[in-house]
């Protein structure tokens, strides 16, 4: 057993203690070169220093003991090091959502958020946007509209992942920053949009804890919000000026993509849905439909028919097949985004 380094030697050199030491031994993570039959005293390699430096560190780090001996006995470290990391990050990801949630509960209980403004501008607000509400069940936190005060206006935001809405109506008094934001689950939400459609006046919004209510025209609603927590931070995808934006009347084009040809496709979720092709010319003029040269992009032709308001005119935001649509009033601050639809695979138009 010349040239072999006893337990407390290898302890010393790799940082990890003997008890460690011991543990792997018996895991089939790290085995001694050599143990002696009477004492049971554990021998190593000099080599067996690095294999030792190595698992201190991936123990650090959280690395499963079944990924560390496919490390030490010479596997691809690449996918498995991606694939912890992602862990890592996944984790990460999960602990700051939820200790966000416990933020925003503990400032609700100690700070309630009160919120007073127009009540005919707050249902204008939720209508603009309920057309974006999640509806698959496994995503529960989207099955409703985000409340968001932010200094002097009032944010509505709705996802379901392929499409994103948010419109603002101004507050009275604005936001002190004491308040954070809250989730209305989707009966609340339509609830308070018939109250506020038939009141008049002023509207106020008070949030303590999970207790919500909206009072409008003499009337009280009470209900309970759900977690915000897993809610995306819509203002990431708050769309930058696009490469190019075409302004467009409303009534005609809405009556352009209901004419128009389109294709058939299927979501990933096995959804079926007809897509719309906009192609916009060299020459700046847009037309519904699959010929033409200029830049094209594929949306769902009913997402598309929601996102449009009554009337007026529109400011679409196109970049590119891959980038998504953006919908915008002339001056305004309220968005739309509708993610784009691959086009390769898709049928004849008709």
């Amino acid at each position: 057993m010349e040239g072999l380094l006893g337990i407390g030697e290898l302890a010393r050199a790799s940082g990890l203690p003997v008890s460690a030491l011991r543990f792997y031994d018996g895991a089939g993570v790290l085995v001694p070169a050599a143990v002696d039959a009477r004492t049971g005293y554990r021998r190593y390699r000099p080599d067996q220093v690095r294999s030792a430096r190595l698992v201190a560190r991936l123990r650090r780090v959280g690395m499963p003991l079944d990924a560390v001996r496919a490390l030490l006995a010479g596997c691809d470290p690449g996918p498995v090091l991606d694939a912890h990391l992602a862990r890592l990050e996944g984790g990460l990801a999960d602990a700051r959502r939820e200790l966000s949630a416990v933020r925003s509960l503990l400032d609700r209980t100690e700070n309630p958020m009160e919120l007073t403004l127009d009540a005919r501008a707050l249902g204008a607000a939720i209508d603009a946007v309920r057309y974006a509400v999640g509806r698959d069940p496994g995503h529960p936190a989207l099955h409703g509209v985000l409340l968001e005060p932010d200094g002097t206006a009032l944010h509505a935001v709705a996802t379901d992942r392929y499409r994103l809405a948010t419109a603002a109506a101004v507050l009275a008094v604005p936001a002190d920053g004491t308040g954070g934001r809250v989730l209305l689950p989707v009966g609340l939400v339509d609830a308070a949009r018939e109250l506020l459609r038939r009141s008049g006046g002023t509207a106020t919004v008070t949030v303590a804890g999970d207790a919500v209510e909206i009072a409008a025209g003499g009337q009280v609603l009470r209900g309970t919000a759900a977690p915000a927590g897993d809610y995306p931070d819509w203002r990431r995808f708050a769309p930058a000026p696009a490469r190019h934006e075409v302004t467009l009347d409303v009534p005609a084009f809405r009556a352009a993509v209901q004419a128009g040809p389109s294709v058939p496709k299927v979501r990933e979720d096995g959804v079926a849905y007809r897509t719309v092709v906009l192609v916009l010319g060299p020459d700046g003029g847009l037309t519904v439909g699959g010929a033409g040269d200029g830049v094209r992009v594929g949306v769902n032709r009913d997402f598309l028919l929601d996102a449009l308001p009554g009337s007026g005119q529109l400011v679409l935001g196109l970049d590119g097949p891959i980038a998504p649509l953006a919908i915008r009033p002339p001056g305004g601050t309220d968005w739309s985004l509708l993610m784009p639809v691959n086009l390769h695979d898709a049928a004849a138009p008709a």
